[in-house]
């Protein structure tokens, strides 16, 4: 097996700031230009919250990019499900 998986929280904090800093705008100017404050912002850089849909939205075109470069690095694995069956059970022909 691997090396566990990386929380959600800090891999999007890590892709945030790259972007962010890649842009070279401070979390200030992120925050003006996502109508966000610079607090979340920090929150968000140092994985202490995660990211609502409408944030990551926000975030992206503020930085003039794809959602999906916010989201790099992360994924979902489905857990495994088994369907439940009917069993069928013949008549007991021994019963009256």
């Amino acid at each position: 097996m691997g090396a566990p998986a990386k929380p959600l929280a800090e891999c999007f904090a890590q892709n945030l700031v790259a972007e962010r800093e890649r842009a070279e705008i401070s979390q200030e100017e992120l925050g003006l230009r996502a109508a966000l404050h610079r607090t979340e912002i920090s929150q968000l850089e140092r994985a202490k919250r995660v990211a609502r849909i409408d944030t990551v939205a926000k975030l992206a075109g503020a930085l003039g990019i794809p959602t999906s470069r916010l989201l790099d690095g992360i994924a979902w694995s489905p857990g495994e499900y088994t369907p439940g069956s009917f069993r069928f059970e013949s008549p007991d022909a021994t019963s009256s």
